[in-house]
């Protein structure tokens, strides 16, 4: 059995959808374990027992959430050179870009030489003015499905020894 950690942050529901979606695509596959976790609860136990990754984040001012990084400061010198070439993906949920955010968390992968194998997904809210930034999110049964997919696909490879 195969592991798909799914780490994510979400102040306004976008990105726990996003996530949940991954979550449900790749629960699909029988072959693997999809274990969907909230950043601050994600340990470096967690990182280490996992085959692969999901991690999803909101893009706020520009960058990675702050939750995001924290999960990513509390565990990379603890997995640092112990889960090289392990695949990973993106989520990123965004007012307007999220291309930053979706770069940070590259760079963070890169330091652990895990393995990209699908380009990070960032979904654009067009959330501007600090109430809609505020306001709950409903993402779209579109991005939902591409999120759906990305699991899938990540699940699927896993299962197949491709990743």
């Amino acid at each position: 059995m195969r592991t798909l950690l799914i780490v994510f942050h979400s102040m306004t529901g976008g990105t726990w959808q996003m996530a949940e979606a991954a979550a449900q695509g790749a629960a699909a596959e029988p072959q693997v374990a999809v274990r969907l976790l909230h950043a601050p609860d994600a340990q470096p136990a967690d990182v280490l027992s996992a085959d692969g990754y999901i991690f999803a984040t909101p893009e706020n001012l520009a960058a990675v959430a702050g939750l995001m990084k924290d999960f990513f400061d509390r565990t990379y010198y603890a997995a640092l050179g112990r889960i090289e070439g392990r695949p990973y993906a993106a989520l990123v949920c965004a007012g307007s870009d999220g291309s930053n955010a979706a770069r940070q968390v590259e760079r963070i992968c890169t330091g652990w030489r895990l393995r990209l194998v699908a380009e990070s997904l960032i979904v654009c809210t067009r959330a501007q003015t600090p109430e809609a930034i505020l306001a709950p999110k409903a993402i779209g049964a579109q991005d939902l499905g591409r999120c759906e997919e990305l699991g899938a696909a990540l699940a699927a490879g896993l299962a197949m020894g491709i990743f």
